[in-house]
């Protein structure tokens, strides 16, 4: 039998029963096509998505303007602006669709309606975000510690439909590098 997607995402022991079907229920599908904004800065989150299939990032202008790809969201992740979401303020990213796709939508007032009710679900949210904070936390770490090769090597070994279907530009900024340089690591490698 295929897992479904909200097995994958939700993968928790206590997340069954009908209250746990009825918050599969109500999540969306939404076919996204390439380009398409899924949030942009200075609106406030009002759901987050479950990626079934496609490529999406977030972005922002930085100091000098200059547009930088903060994170890449691929298959079974979660697409979610959090601090917009949870404290209801003003996003300071864009989140777009790189490739076509297909997400399941929930809205934050339904899903809220179920974290209240569903105790696994809050069991899985403590953990979800632990393990997100963790990865944030080593992405920080990565990029002071390691070299720009590394970062990209990385890349590609943990994340490759990232390095096969976003630009290079995204992907460079992404690793806080030049398009230029990334240009550079990727024909040292495959010289190498």
């Amino acid at each position: 039998m295929e897992t479904s997607i909200f097995q994958r995402v939700y993968a928790n022991d206590l997340l069954k029963g009908q209250d746990y079907e009825g918050f599969c229920k109500a999540h969306v599908k939404v076919d996204v096509i390439q380009g398409t904004s899924l949030l942009k800065a200075g609106k406030i989150a009002r759901e987050f998505y479950l990626i079934e299939n496609g490529v999406f990032r977030s972005c922002l202008y930085n100091y000098d303007g200059n547009e930088v790809t903060t994170e890449f969201y691929c298959q079974n992740d979660i697409l979610i602006e959090s601090f917009s979401l949870f404290h209801r303020m003003a996003s300071k990213e864009n989140f777009q669709a790189v490739t076509n796709g297909t997400v399941w939508k929930i809205d934050y007032i339904v899903f809220e309606q179920f974290l209240y009710k569903m105790e696994g679900l809050r069991e899985w949210g403590r953990i979800w975000s632990t393990n997100q904070l963790y990865l944030l936390k080593q992405r920080s770490i990565d990029s002071l510690t390691i070299t720009a090769t590394e970062r990209y090597l990385n890349l590609i070994k943990d994340r490759p439909e990232i390095v096969r279907h976003c630009p290079l530009k995204y992907i460079a900024s992404y690793l806080g590098i030049t398009d230029t340089s990334l240009s550079r690591i990727r024909k040292e490698i495959t010289t190498a």
